[in-house]
């Protein structure tokens, strides 16, 4: 009988609980009675521009940066950027065999990808590596403008 009860008290409590106290407004809308006709005037300038001086500059996305220590897939990639700190990536896997068919696809568009496996257990497909910020800063530039697609590349920083 105590269990009935309960389960009584807990639907009603469940009905209760949820109910909404908002109210719509009791006021009408009225629309006006006289059609008034609208006026516009356009204000006079007395300077003229030329329009070539309008042009504003693009916004330039930012370029996303990280931090991670990474080992080289291959011995030949290794030995020819191992130097440098500053990565251009353009696509991370977590399995090896989608960043081999990743570099594939680049290869076919005229990069010279590398692979680059991260502490993180990520595979990056890298497309340049530089000794200095500016260059890669560069690439990136680059990259974006002819590329479209690979607008959301990265710069891994070695550590």
């Amino acid at each position: 009988m105590k269990r009935i009860m309960i389960l009584a008290l807990m639907v009603v409590f469940a009905f209760t609980a949820c109910k909404t106290s908002k109210k719509q407004p009791e006021v009408k809308y009225v629309p006006p009675t006289e059609a008034q006709p609208k006026v516009f005037t356009v204000p006079e300038t007395t300077e003229t521009k030329p329009a070539a001086t309008a042009i504003t500059p693009a916004v330039e996305k930012p370029v996303s940066m990280r931090k991670e220590q990474v080992t080289f897939t291959d011995a030949a990639d290794k030995s020819g950027n191992e130097s440098n700190s500053y990565f251009v990536i353009l696509g991370s896997f977590s399995q090896l065999d989608n960043a081999k068919n990743f570099r594939e696809t680049t290869l076919n568009e005229g990069f010279t990808p590398i692979i680059l496996h991260s502490e993180t257990g990520y595979y990056r497909v890298c497309v340049n590596s530089y000794k200095s910020e500016g260059e890669a800063r560069g690439r990136v530039k680059e990259i974006r403008d002819a590329f479209p697609k690979y607008a959301d590349l990265w710069l891994l920083i070695k550590q």
